[in-house]
C-alpha cells in the first residue's frame, strides 16, 4: 500500500466500484481484498471489508462502511482527456453505468463518486487567461459533458 492512499467510503459495493474503475481506465487495477474478521455494526465475518485499488495511478481503498456516509462534490476524481472521443468514453462509461451527469464536465457513478471528465483543450484555454478563458469558461458553463470542438471555437474568438 502506497504512503498516501485516498480512502474512499462505500455502503457495500467497494469491490464492485474498484472492478469497475479498473475496467474503464488505464492505469488502473484492483490488488488485495480483505474481508472483515469478525461481525461489525454493518456486516458480517466473511464480508468484503476493504479493496485496495488504483484509479488512473492514484492508490484507493474502498471501505464497505455501511450507509451512514455518502459521497459529494467535495471530493472528486478529475480525468484529463486528450480528445472528444477520449472525453465521450469515459463520460458514457460513467454515466451509462448507473451514474448521473451533472454540469461543467462533472458527473456522479452510479456509487455517488464524482468524476470530472475534463478534456485538456479547456484547461489549456483557462491557464492562457485573458479573453481565451472567458470565452471558454463561458462555454463550459452552458455545458454538462465537455464538448470539445466548442470549447475549440471558443478559444478562437
Amino acid at each position: 500500500m502506497a504512503k498516501n492512499t485516498i480512502c474512499l467510503w462505500y455502503d457495500k459495493d467497494a469491490e464492485a466500484a474498484a472492478r469497475f474503475y479498473a475496467k474503464t481506465f488505464p492505469d488502473s487495477s484492483v490488488g488485495a481484498v480483505h474481508r472483515a474478521p469478525g461481525n461489525y455494526p454493518d456486516g458480517k465475518k466473511g464480508d468484503v471489508l476493504v479493496v485496495e485499488f488504483t484509479v488512473a495511478g492514484v492508490s484507493c481503498i474502498g471501505l464497505n462502511g455501511g450507509p451512514a456516509f455518502k459521497h459529494n462534490e467535495a471530493f472528486s476524481f478529475q480525468i484529463a482527456t486528450d480528445d472528444q472521443e477520449e472525453t465521450d468514453r469515459y463520460w458514457n462509461a460513467i454515466v451509462g453505468n448507473g451514474g448521473q451527469e451533472s454540469d461543467c464536465g462533472w458527473c456522479k457513478d452510479k456509487w455517488g463518486v464524482s468524476w470530472q471528465i475534463t478534456p485538456r483543450v479547456l484547461t489549456d484555454a483557462i491557464a492562457a487567461g485573458g479573453s481565451e478563458a472567458k470565452r471558454a469558461f463561458d462555454a463550459m458553463m452552458s455545458m454538462k459533458k465537455i464538448d470539445v470542438a466548442a470549447i475549440e471555437t471558443a478559444r478562437r474568438g
